[in-house]
């Protein structure tokens, strides 16, 4: 059973959402802090993800092992991510455990080490990570699309640019802390079988003495135009395609869910269907939302020998750009199971409800119960989707490739 969730506001002003959930065990901890990869210094990119792998490596009294010795006899599943607008500390254990577990992980954000000696262990996590990312055109690919579909910093790559590592130093990092490891606009979510007025306390205890700050305001810089073309020797040829949507906090967010489920929400999808299935042009494709807070973008790939790649761009934009034809209500009612199929593992999941709790706050101010959002999906009908897609459908794409050789962009560029 679910409780309404209720928030409340530290006094150095970290906003806390804590959502009651009766019928589980476990419960989760979700903290977005304002200080990911958008944060680096220009010729600088991989500051905060060097300072993500960082945070673990001792704080308060705890050396490194000791740190982790402590979290482990609390059964602590826990992780720190970098992203684009956010460092995320994520946590999990029993719900009987969570008051224990919130000191260490305020300590963890409060008290990092940042030791002399962890720098360079972590920095070479971060290069080995990037370097991997070069063998992979897949995920190299995703990351070139990001920064020509979205103007920098918001293009840039939280993981880091490996050009730019060389001249990261520990006093980078340890500033990089300084600035933006604040809790003014921080978001704390909890959730799970819990007491309010126990997490109140025990979250107040944590991170109470977290020093508030002042934020600087992002610039925006330049948006690179597309095509862009990375030559690549090999077989098979990787093509991204982006295009604008409305963002998760638009009033019609439903409706760019359903357009993208309609074109890649599984087997039955157009895009499988048409491109891989019907003319065996491709061995994978798909298509995501991706969401800043007031942009948000539609990612489409598509993987595929040489020789068929410039069909499988023509084949899927042709596919994209007819989205709205025929939508029928079966299409529709294969989308919406699927959401609830996700709705119901989401009722079951602390750590995913800690989670939404926190991004809801971000992008929304408030929180949207599993009510609402099934509300919202139940509601959709087939000629809002065909509306939706018809006003949304693409007036230019950004087309990146990587392979052996560029591809004719003109089903691309004749949209403009």
């Amino acid at each position: 059973m679910l409780k309404s969730p209720q928030s409340f506001r530290l006094s150095n002003g970290l906003l806390v959402i804590v959502e009651p959930m009766q019928d589980v065990q476990s419960a989760a901890v979700t903290l977005l802090v304002p200080a990911g990869g958008v944060r680096d210094d220009v010729g600088r990119c991989g500051t905060a993800a060097i300072l993500t792998e960082m945070f673990s490596r001792g704080a308060g009294g705890y050396s490194a092992r000791e740190f982790s010795a402590a979290m482990d006899n609390l059964g602590l599943q826990r992780s720190v991510h970098v992203g684009s607008a956010h460092v995320t500390f994520s946590a999990a254990t029993t719900a009987d455990r969570i008051v224990d577990a919130l000191p260490f992980i305020g300590r963890m954000v409060i008290e990092p080490h940042l030791a002399d000696e962890e720098f360079d262990p972590a920095r070479d996590l971060v290069e080995q990570s990037l370097m991997s990312l070069e063998d992979e055109p897949r995920q190299r690919l995703g990351k070139v699309l990001r920064q020509y579909s979205y103007a920098a910093p918001w293009g840039n790559s939280s993981d880091g640019e490996l050009a730019d590592l060389p001249s990261i130093t520990i006093d980078d990092v340890r500033r990089h802390y300084q600035q933006f490891i604040r809790p003014d606009e921080a978001i704390l979510g909890i959730a799970g079988n819990i007491d309010f007025d126990q997490i109140r306390e025990a979250a107040d205890a944590a991170f109470g003495t977290w020093k508030s700050g002042p934020m600087s305001n992002l610039v925006t810089g330049t948006l690179p135009q597309s095509p862009c073309h990375i030559e690549h020797d090999s077989a098979q040829t990787h093509i991204g395609l982006a295009w604008t949507t409305v963002p998760y906090r638009d009033q019609r967010y439903f409706e760019a869910w359903a357009a993208v489920s309609l074109l890649s929400g599984g087997m039955s999808s157009r895009l499988f269907t048409e491109v891989r299935e019907r003319r065996g042009l491709c061995y994978a494709i798909s298509a995501s939302l991706s969401t800043l807070r007031d942009e948000g973008r539609v990612f489409a790939y598509a993987g595929t020998t040489t020789e068929r790649a410039q069909e499988t761009l023509d084949v899927t934009v042709a596919e994209i750009l007819k989205l709205h034809e025929g939508i029928t209500e079966e299409e529709l009612q294969r989308c919406k199971a699927r959401a609830k199929s996700s709705l119901i593992m989401q009722q079951e999941s602390t750590t995913a409800r800690a989670s939404s709790l926190a991004r809801d706050m971000y992008h929304l101010g408030r929180v949207v119960t599993l009510d609402e959002i099934n509300s919202r999906i139940n509601a959709l009908s087939t000629t809002q989707v065909r509306d939706f897609s018809i006003e949304y459908a693409p007036k230019t794409m950004v087309l990146v490739t990587i392979g052996p050789q560029a591809l004719n962009p003109a089903c691309v560029t004749s949209l403009s």
